[in-house]
C-alpha cells in the first residue's frame, strides 16, 4: 500500500480539490504503466441526495472520474520534474457501466496507460467491487500542457 505521502504527492498533480477526488488509497504502480487505486463511497456526498432518494448509488459518471483521476496521477508517474499542467479529461471512449454500489462500498480502480502523445495521455481500465465484481470498463483520454 502506498500510503500516504506518495498519494498525497500524486494528487497534488491534478486540479481537483478534496471534495472531487474519487481515489483514496493508491494500492500499488508501475510508473507510467499501470497502476490500482481504491475509493470508498462514504454516503454522505452531496451527489448521493438526488441519486437516489432513498436509495442512493453511485452515478456511473463518478467511476468514469475515478478512472480518470487515478489516469491522471498514472500519467504523471513517470514524467520526472516535469509534470503535465492543467491535466484535464478530453474524451470518453467506449465505456460500459455495469453496475453499481450503496454507500459504505469500495471501488477498486485499475488504470492502464495504453497511448502519449504530446499534450494527450490515453487510459484504459476497469472498475471492480471488493469481491470482483465488475462495475465499469472503458478507456478515457486526459489532456494537459507540456
Amino acid at each position: 500500500m502506498l500510503q500516504p505521502a506518495p498519494l498525497v504527492q500524486a494528487l497534488s498533480a491534478l486540479p481537483h480539490g478534496p471534495s472531487f477526488r474519487f481515489v483514496d488509497e493508491l494500492v500499488s504502480m508501475e510508473a507510467g504503466v499501470t497502476a490500482t487505486g481504491r475509493w470508498t463511497l462514504k454516503g454522505d456526498e452531496a451527489f448521493l441526495e438526488g441519486h437516489f432518494p432513498g436509495q442512493p448509488l453511485l452515478p456511473g459518471v463518478i467511476m468514469i472520474e475515478s478512472l480518470a483521476q487515478l489516469g491522471g496521477i498514472l500519467a504523471q508517474s513517470d514524467r520526472g520534474d516535469q509534470p503535465l499542467k492543467n491535466v484535464r479529461l478530453t474524451a470518453v471512449r467506449q465505456f460500459k457501466i455495469l453496475g453499481s454500489i450503496p454507500p459504505g462500498e469500495t471501488l477498486t480502480i485499475v488504470a492502464r496507460r495504453d497511448a502519449v502523445m504530446p499534450g494527450l495521455v490515453q487510459v484504459s481500465g476497469e472498475i471492480t467491487t471488493a469481491d470482483g465484481t465488475r462495475l465499469a470498463t472503458g478507456s478515457v483520454i486526459l489532456s494537459g500542457e507540456e
